[in-house]
């Protein structure tokens, strides 16, 4: 027979006893299904976690003060943190040649008040190169200028958060806060950003970097903040901003500095690593369904024993008795896989109407790899029931009753 032929013969068989296919092709549909469920959630988790990393800036070196290392002897338990100064901002400002924008940051926590109503807030001092670096802008007024860090204004801008908490719907701008028991006028209100990798940034309070110095009392800097322009210079900004900040301190690195790429690479190495162990532990039930597959498939070599002993009496080879167990084995677990893709796809985008908040992404890659793996199984574990109805004797099989 030509190949058109053993499908045909496939088919029928299958038609013969549809309600057993359609249990046998269960096991496979469920687990293609939960392969692509459980590895698009994964994807779709990364995914999730790389925009919020992109909506908070793109190639960011991150510099924090003390040097993060092991040398010998316990970590001394309080011991000093060297400083992060304007200086070292204006450093890599005026000699980074690869920098979009350096903006340093002073943070602290602080009560912010108006009227009767307060809230401790998280409070940035900034720059106004915090808002291009950070990707955070204003919605209505305007953000820190040059010249309100120069003269240390007494000015802030608030988080949606912050104004609706103390200003419901009323127009906050151009109003009067007490920040830490100082007046401060409200000058902008920042667009809506929201939770961000846990952290609201709804929920700040924005002012001048040397006003927040004097409010929390320090000449020290949380952080410095640098936009690389070239993606492809990360390293080379990385290395450029050691350079300058090394020379700044006296040839002494007592800093940090950390590639915000390479954090969100990390991360999803983890991420990866754990979709991968998901969508393992789903293809187990694959090996279920082929196990099925091969049972049912020596109940169907034995049910058709006397047909076996004829083909073959009328010149069927055993190459061809193996064939066409073989593949109704493979047809069996191929539309099986068919199945539990399109059950895969469509479950996803169900969750991802009805819950949007799950993060969920279905890759090309995941359909196509579970049901290959589909179809291997229904080949691994058809081989033996073929092999055993290729191997029949045509005399015993005429005589089985």
């Amino acid at each position: 027979m030509n190949p058109v032929e053993f499908f045909g013969v496939a088919i029928d068989a299958l038609r013969t006893n549809r309600l057993r296919s359609a249990l046998t092709m269960l096991g496979v549909i469920i687990g293609v299904a939960a392969v692509i469920l459980l590895v698009s959630l994964g994807q779709g988790t990364k995914n999730y976690v790389e925009e919020q990393f992109a909506g908070l800036g793109a190639n960011i070196l991150i510099v924090t003060p003390g040097k993060i290392e092991t040398r010998g002897g316990p970590p001394v338990i309080g011991a000093t943190r060297h400083k992060l100064t304007l200086d070292d901002a204006r450093i890599l400002e005026k000699k980074g040649y690869l920098f979009g924008g350096v903006a340093p940051v002073v943070f602290g926590t602080a009560e912010v008040r108006s009227g009767s109503r307060s809230r401790n807030v998280s409070t940035l001092g900034v720059t106004p190169e915090f808002s291009p670096v950070r990707n955070i802008h204003v919605e209505v007024g305007n953000f820190v200028t040059d010249s309100d860090v120069d003269a240390k204004r007494r000015v802030c801008i608030l988080g949606r958060t912050v104004k609706r908490e103390l200003f419901g719907n009323a127009n906050a701008l151009g109003q009067v806060v007490k920040i830490s028991g100082a007046r401060f006028r409200v000058m902008g209100i920042m667009e809506r950003k929201g939770v961000s990798l846990g952290f609201d940034i709804d929920d700040i309070v924005f002012i001048p970097v040397r006003t927040a110095m004097d409010i929390f009392d320090t000449d020290a800097l949380f952080e410095i903040l640098i936009s690389v322009r070239n993606k492809n210079d990360i390293d080379s900004g990385k290395e450029l901003a050691r350079s300058l900040l090394f020379k700044n301190h006296n040839r002494h690195e007592d800093f940090t500095i950390t590639n915000q790429a390479a954090m969100l690479s990390s991360l999803f190495t983890i991420l990866d690593t754990l979709t991968y162990v998901l969508g393992g532990i789903a293809a187990i039930s694959l090996l279920v369904g082929g196990i099925g597959i091969m049972n049912i498939m020596l109940v169907t070599v034995k049910e058709r024993t006397n047909e076996i002993g004829i083909r073959k009496a009328v010149g069927a080879r055993n190459r061809d008795i193996l064939l066409q167990f073989l593949l109704e084995s493979t047809t069996l677990s191929a539309a099986g896989g068919v199945c539990g893709a399109l059950a895969g796809t469509l479950g996803a985008g169900a969750i991802r109407l009805l819950v949007p908040k799950i993060p969920v992404e279905v890759p090309p890659w995941a359909v196509v790899l579970a049901f290959t793996f589909s179809v291997f199984v229904g080949i691994f574990f058809g081989v033996y029931p073929a092999r055993k109805a290729a191997a029949l004797h045509p005399i015993e099989a005429l005589r089985y009753e």
